[in-house]
């Protein structure tokens, strides 16, 4: 059963274009830190000004995430957040905005525990637009890119700083939506510095007529998006630094929700070309 695709990614690279601009796409964890928090945060980086959302389905295990996103997925999991929580939470968030691309990242046993199929149809009838396993390589990734474009799903793929030329045209040929560009090796988190990854990545990626790279890993300040932006990326994506600000606000719902507008806001500034 093929889907009709919604290119929202597509459409928002070309606005942002024609705008001179940027993205900027913040991560939070879905769930974090209770459902319905969950739900006002992810519409205060709506309101302010968030181009598209990277959005992660909590799981006990994080191997490619920092300490601060490891306690979000703990916070998450302690209030029994679950696969079909989140689906709800972003059926929510879709019915609060038809046009903002939602990316979903997540680890290979919440897919295969739902059903490969059963995951990527879901995830579709809810309104999410790309899928980002965390933990699959490029070489293993066959069965979930075929999920993924069965359902009109963009498969994401992550390129490294010090990936080989063929992994570089692999991860082009086989991405769709935007490619996920590590500003470096390693876990995410705030603490190591973005170190802008050379041009040259962009620019292979481009040759091979990639998706429009998005730079992450250590995004935390509007200095760090413009620095990605002068390095060829078409945006940024911050996530431990959009919660650190969730985490420093647990109990004062209200305070959380305006200053992640007011992050969002700064690094959506940022942008301008």
């Amino acid at each position: 059963m093929s889907h009709v695709k919604t290119d929202r990614y597509g459409q928002m690279f070309a606005a942002l274009k024609e705008q001179n601009q940027g993205a900027f796409v913040p991560f939070v964890t879905i769930g974090d830190p209770g459902k319905a928090q969950s739900i006002e945060i992810i519409k205060s980086l709506i309101d302010g000004g968030a181009d598209g959302l990277e959005l992660g389905i909590p799981f006990s295990d994080p191997i490619a995430d920092g300490p601060v996103i490891q306690k979000a997925n703990i916070r998450a999991l302690n209030v029994h957040i679950n696969t079909q929580d989140c689906f709800d939470i972003i059926k929510e968030i879709r019915e609060y905005n038809a046009d903002i691309p939602i990316g979903l990242l997540l680890y290979s046993n919440l897919i295969f525990k739902r059903g490969l199929e059963k995951f990527y149809t879901d995830a579709k009838a809810v309104g999410v637009d790309s899928i980002l396993v965390a933990d699959v390589p490029l070489h293993e990734s066959k069965m979930f890119r075929k999920a993924a474009m069965a359902n009109g799903i963009d498969p994401i793929f992550i390129a490294t700083p010090n990936a080989s030329d063929d992994t570089l045209r692999e991860c082009a040929s086989y991405g769709r939506g935007y490619t996920y560009l590590l500003s470096r090796a390693g876990v995410t988190g705030t603490d190591t510095k973005a170190q802008m990854p050379a041009t040259h990545v962009v620019t292979r990626l481009q040759e091979y007529h990639s998706a429009p790279a998005l730079l992450g890993f250590g995004i935390s300040t509007p200095e760090d998006v413009k620095a990605a932006l002068k390095a060829g990326a078409a945006g940024a994506i911050s996530g431990s630094a959009v919660v650190k600000i969730i985490e420093a606000n647990l109990d004062d719902i209200d305070a959380m929700t305006s200053q992640l507008k007011t992050f969002v806001s700064d690094m959506k500034a940022a942008t301008a070309l």
